[in-house]
């Protein structure tokens, strides 16, 4: 099996202000029309068919679903995707969570997770790691790509909340660009991929906050929502 990624932008969509213009999310506000037509759109653009995209109704939790085969509405109340049908495109929206695309080519397991804060700290990933090795995914052949998100400098949070993140995520604590707590999310993710024994880890460190092309509720909201889609190829 032969692993794909994409992240999109906000660009190159059929959305209007505010959420300009490739916006992916049905429920930030935006017209539904526009919504499906950039959905199909990015179905196109990956070479799917728009049913074979599969969506969730992310609730910044730790439930992950398995997915067989296309479903018709998003997968309730779930963080993060897994399957083992090529094919068929898992998706995670954001707009300053971390997005986490996993895949094991040679069992060929794949996964999708929207990891926020609340997520991150109640453990999403090592959920997403123990469905993927009941579907036959080793830890040591997975690939794992952390997207973009806000960065450690941007994102300010109180004293308590650094610390009792960092208790459950160790190596998200940071200081902010002005000296502040602040969170790392994507440095506490990493780590605790690495712990697990995942083979190759990648970043991609663009900060949403301060990358224009990219959506950021924390910058702009309301605003649309990218998307960070896995999908297998035979």
């Amino acid at each position: 099996m032969r692993v794909r990624r994409v992240i999109t932008t906000r660009q190159g969509g059929a959305s209007g202000a505010p959420y300009e213009s490739f916006n992916l999310g049905d429920h930030v506000g935006d017209d539904p029309a526009a919504v499906r037509a950039n959905r199909g759109r990015l179905a196109e653009g990956i070479g799917l068919t728009p049913d074979r995209l599969v969506w969730m109704e992310q609730v910044h939790g730790r439930t992950v679903g398995v997915v067989k085969g296309p479903v018709a509405d998003p997968v309730e109340a779930t963080d993060a995707l897994v399957t083992t049908e090529p094919g068929l495109a898992l998706v995670a929206l954001v707009a300053d969570c971390v997005p986490v695309l996993l895949g094991d080519a040679e069992a060929g397991v794949i996964a999708a997770v929207h990891a926020g804060r609340v997520g991150a700290r109640v453990g999403v990933i090592p959920a997403t790691l123990a469905a993927m090795r009941e579907q036959g995914a080793e830890p040591s052949r997975i690939e794992a790509l952390l997207g973009p998100s806000v960065c450690g400098e941007c994102y300010e949070v109180p004293a308590a909340m650094q610390a009792d993140v960092e208790k459950h995520l160790p190596g998200s604590a940071c200081k902010t660009r002005s000296g502040t707590p602040g969170l790392d999310l994507r440095a506490g993710l990493w780590q605790q991929l690495a712990d697990a024994g995942v083979g190759r880890i990648g970043l991609d460190p663009r900060c949403t906050v301060e990358e224009q092309t990219l959506f950021s509720h924390r910058r702009q909201a309301p605003t649309g929502r990218l998307a960070a889609v896995v999908w297998m190829e035979q």
